[in-house]
């Protein structure tokens, strides 16, 4: 498997991913219609031209879907059994067409699953950065994750 086991995953530990992605006026029309969102910041470029930030604002679902979905490679390649939930969602700056993202992901916290002991819990940051270097969003989830089976074993905490 490409992406990591429970094991593999050291609190503090920074992954500097090295996929980037500009991102174009089709992603954010895209995911716009996908999901019906007619906020004219969005779509509308006279209406945009207008507002704080004097131009159109990409969609921020396919920013947090962008910054979530770069890491997967390293991270969560076929190791995941699912995301349990998001702790946070932040976008301190907006992104706009012409873009470039770049992310990095911090293990948080981590620990087995009481219930699943074949399986651990894993608390991940992900950060969004445009081209210089500001933060654009940043993400904090829980994700059930394999465990390798060849690792040594560790027991639930409530054991």
């Amino acid at each position: 498997m490409a992406g990591m086991y429970y094991e593999d995953f050291q609190v503090g530990e920074v992954i500097r991913h090295e996929v980037t992605r500009t991102v174009t006026e089709t992603d954010n029309l895209l995911i716009t219609a996908l999901t019906m969102n007619v906020q004219p910041l969005h779509l509308d470029a006279e209406f945009s031209a207008q507002s704080m930030y004097g131009k159109q604002i990409v969609n921020s679902i396919f920013t947090l879907g962008l910054v979530t979905g770069i890491p997967v490679q390293d991270t969560t390649l076929g190791t995941t059994l699912g995301n349990l939930g998001f702790r946070d969602i932040e976008f301190p700056k907006p992104v706009f067409f012409g873009d470039t993202l770049r992310v990095e992901t911090e293990a948080l916290d981590k620990r087995v699953s009481n219930s699943r002991p074949e399986t651990g819990i894993v608390g991940i940051e992900h950060r969004g950065y445009n081209q210089h270097g500001e933060v654009v969003c940043v993400v904090r989830r829980t994700a059930l994750m394999k465990r390798n089976q060849n690792a040594e074993a560790e027991v639930p905490s409530n054991a």
